[in-house]
């Protein structure tokens, strides 16, 4: 910057100003000092800026895997959140990996980054409830924890089970099945939960045979795929199906497809989070919508209001409400006799 300023024949703080675009620089002044940086191609060093300053504008996400269309709407969510705010976001994948997520915890905060967005089943709370202690703008995404509640942004998962299973009933279906991801996973249960609300207020039941869990599943289109073929051949009695998550529900219709049955004509099949590829698969998915960008971001923007004080977002309700979304792959059979 100095040797810009001096080529310029201006003083540094000039020079800053022109680079940061605060303070009152003249037009003329500005252009010139423009043209000299261009010419000598000039890079601000955003290292020492931070140092100088004592300040990293930079949010870093932990994801367990960035490539899944999930994930994928979580890092656009808190990246869109920082370009607005004028900050770099560093993306870590975990795959799962306590050590892993641990070690990008501790790889961010060398780097003077406290503003961190964490989407993780594989910690602990316990650990959790430590960092974020620790850690000023520590947010956990899709995911509560009691004792830092105020640090936590996640949906209604029970009240997401319960509009699901509501909407079967409400198109006919009394025998209902649910395939799902790991049972000692929160989200299952949650949804589980509030599937069998639902069924219990309308007066049926879903036997235990009828809820299918991934052995070692991360609910994707492989695993629904494999409960579908379950459900087939142990020729479970059932006219709609409640998946886990989208993932699991276009890997279902895939395998009842090949296997010579139609969606929905045969069976109806709804899925959790309407992703996109949810209008791409045929028939277009019935789901309930998961607001995960609007969750992303508004972590992003939590994280921020922790380590800068700001208390027109810190306090606010951090929970998400899910809701309906219906397409095609859901059959009323309401007057079926």
């Amino acid at each position: 910057m100095k040797d810009v300023a001096l080529k310029a024949g201006v003083s540094p703080s000039t020079v800053s100003r022109v680079v940061s675009g605060n303070g009152r620089v003249g037009q003329k002044c500005r252009e010139h000092v423009q043209a000299v940086i261009k010419q000598m191609n000039y890079r601000p060093n955003t290292h020492a800026r931070a140092l100088a300053c004592n300040r990293v504008e930079m949010i870093g996400l932990i994801t367990p895997n960035v490539s899944t269309p999930f994930n994928g709407s979580i890092a656009i969510g808190v990246e869109e959140a920082a370009i607005e705010l004028d900050y770099k976001t560093l993306i870590t994948n975990t795959f799962r990996s306590p050590e892993a997520a641990i070690n990008a915890i501790e790889s961010f905060r060398e780097q003077g980054c406290e503003n961190i967005i964490i989407h993780t089943h594989s910690i602990d709370d316990v650990t959790l409830v430590k960092l974020a202690k620790e850690i000023k703008g520590l947010v956990v995404v899709n995911r509560f924890i009691a004792p830092i509640a105020q640090r936590c942004v996640w949906i209604d998962n029970v009240y997401g089970g319960r509009i699901a299973a509501e909407y079967l009933i409400a198109q006919g279906h009394k025998k209902l099945t649910i395939i799902t991801d790991d049972k000692t996973a929160r989200d299952p249960k949650d949804r589980i939960l509030g599937i069998k609300q639902a069924v219990e207020d309308a007066g049926l039941h879903i036997p235990e045979e009828r809820i299918l869990f991934g052995i070692n599943s991360i609910g994707n289109i492989e695993h629904g795929r494999k409960l579908a073929r379950q459900l087939i051949e142990e020729k479970r009695d059932f006219t709609a199906v409640l998946a886990y998550n989208d993932m699991m529900a276009i890997g279902a219709i895939n395998e009842f497809q090949d296997m010579g049955y139609k969606v929905p004509e045969d069976i109806s099949v709804i899925g959790f989070d309407d992703l996109f590829i949810c209008e791409v698969s045929r028939p277009h998915l019935s789901t309930i919508h998961y607001p995960i960008v609007e969750v992303a971001k508004f972590a992003t923007q939590l994280s921020l209001a922790l380590t800068n004080g700001d208390e027109g977002v810190i306090g606010k309700a951090n929970m998400f409400m899910p809701s309906l979304v219906e397409r095609s792959s859901v059959k009323n059979i309401k007057n079926n006799k």
